[in-house]
């Protein structure tokens, strides 16, 4: 599986293995054409402890990308497989897209209101999930339909908090 991060405005090209479990174990990677032993340790799910060249670093996944030291990356995966890949350069941009949560929290501000107009990648709900806050950003420019969450309830992963069409 091939991963895209951003870091520092430059993307770099991470290969992981294809039989890459869950759990814990030392992985071979490379990381921009270069061989990178890392000893990987789930924690929780969406959290890793990752132990490279001596060094620990904690990683929280989420839907807009990862957090390693407190610092957010952008990620994309790169999946051969899938139909994004094949798309146009409109794909994904007609009828309604849900925003999901990436991990269980708590909602602590609700940014927009239903029938508000939104630009894609702004912000509309900030979730606190292990002590960090969240923002979760539109899927896409539009109109918002439905906010199904309020400041203050529980949410699980990939429970949908709202919908923008």
């Amino acid at each position: 599986m091939t991963v895209w991060l951003e870091i520092g405005g430059k993307k770099r090209r991470v290969e992981l293995p294809a039989d890459i479990g869950v759990g814990t174990g030392l992985i071979e990677c490379v990381v921009d054409g270069r061989s990178v032993e890392v000893d990987v340790c789930l924690l929780q799910p969406g959290v890793l402890s990752l132990l490279v060249a001596g060094r620990q670093y904690r990683c929280v996944l989420d839907g807009n990308g990862v957090v390693i030291g407190g610092r957010r990356f952008g990620f994309e995966v790169e999946d051969p497989r899938s139909l994004q890949g094949r798309r146009g350069s409109g794909a994904g941009t007609d009828g309604p897209r849900s925003l999901k949560s990436p991990m269980p929290g708590r909602v602590v501000r609700v940014l927009v209101e239903a029938g508000q107009e939104v630009e894609e990648g702004q912000a509309l709900v900030v979730i606190e999930a292990m002590k960090m806050q969240n923002e979760l950003k539109s899927p896409k420019a539009g109109r918002v339909v439905r906010v199904a969450v309020g400041v203050g309830d529980t949410v699980g992963a990939g429970e949908v908090l709202a919908v923008v069409e």
